[in-house]
C-alpha cells in the first residue's frame, strides 16, 4: 500500500516512515509543505495520504487545505489527518463530500501503534475514522440541536460510531448486547431526524452532514 505523507516535523515524519515500512506500507514521498504534497500525490497516486493540518509557511491550515484540493482533483483520495489541533470547519468540509475514505486523529491521543495502523487501513479501504475528541467538539458546538435529546448511553454509542467502530465492538466496549446497540443507533437517528443506517462509515457521515447544516 503506497503512502504519501505531508509533515514538516522531520523526527515525526521519519518515525512514521520507519513504522509504516515495518508494517508493509510503501512510503512513496514525504512532503514538508502543501505544494510538495500536491506534487507528490499527482506523481505517485498513493493509496492513502497522511496529512498534518498546519504546514509551512504560515502553520495555519495549509495541510488540510491541500488535502481538500487533492480530493477535488482526485475524488475519493483516502486522507488521514494527523494533527495536534481540531479544525472544526475543515473537519466538516473534509467529511461532508460523502465519499468516505477520511480520518482525523489527534497526535497526542494515538496511544497504540496497532490502532493507528488499523485506522490507516480502514481509511484506505473507504472507511471513516474520527478521534472521539474531534467528534465531541463538533457535537458540543451545537448545544441547541436535537443531540441534546440523546441519552448518556446514546452519546457513548455515537462517540464509538464516530471512531468507526462496528456494532460488535461497540457492544463489547459498553458491555451490552449487539441488539441493544442496534436499538440505540435507531434511536439516535430518529432523534436527529436522519434515515436509519447503521452500516459502515455512512453512520458518521450522516451525523456530520446533519451538523454541517446548522
Amino acid at each position: 500500500m503506497r503512502v504519501v505523507i505531508a509533515e514538516d516535523n522531520v523526527l515525526l515524519s521519519s518515525g512514521l516512515e520507519l513504522l509504516l515500512t515495518s508494517k508493509g506500507f510503501e512510503v512513496a514521498a514525504i512532503a514538508q509543505d502543501a505544494p510538495g504534497f500536491l506534487a507528490a500525490v499527482a506523481e505517485h497516486r498513493p493509496d492513502i495520504t497522511i496529512v498534518d493540518v498546519r504546514l509551512p509557511p504560515d502553520f495555519r491550515d495549509e495541510g488540510i487545505h491541500a488535502a481538500l484540493q487533492a480530493r477535488r482533483e482526485r475524488p475519493g483520495l483516502p486522507v488521514l489527518v494527523l494533527s495536534q489541533y481540531v479544525e472544526q470547519q475543515y473537519a466538516r468540509e473534509l467529511i461532508s463530500d460523502k465519499r468516505g475514505a477520511v480520518g482525523y486523529l489527534l497526535k497526542d491521543r494515538v496511544s497504540r501503534v496497532s490502532e493507528f495502523v488499523d485506522a490507516l487501513r480502514h481509511v484506505a479501504a473507504g472507511g471513516t475514522v474520527m478521534d472521539p475528541e474531534v467528534i465531541a467538539q463538533l457535537l458540543t458546538r451545537h448545544p441547541l440541536d436535537p443531540i441534546g435529546d440523546l441519552t448518556r448511553r446514546e452519546r457513548q454509542v455515537l462517540g464509538l460510531m464516530a471512531e468507526g467502530r462496528d456494532n460488535a465492538t461497540i457492544a463489547a466496549r459498553l458491555v451490552i448486547t449487539e441488539n441493544a446497540v442496534h436499538k440505540h443507533i435507531g434511536n439516535i437517528f430518529a432523534k436527529l431526524g436522519l434515515s436509519p443506517d447503521d452500516s459502515g462509515h455512512r453512520r458518521v457521515l450522516a451525523v456530520l452532514t446533519y451538523l454541517s447544516r446548522h
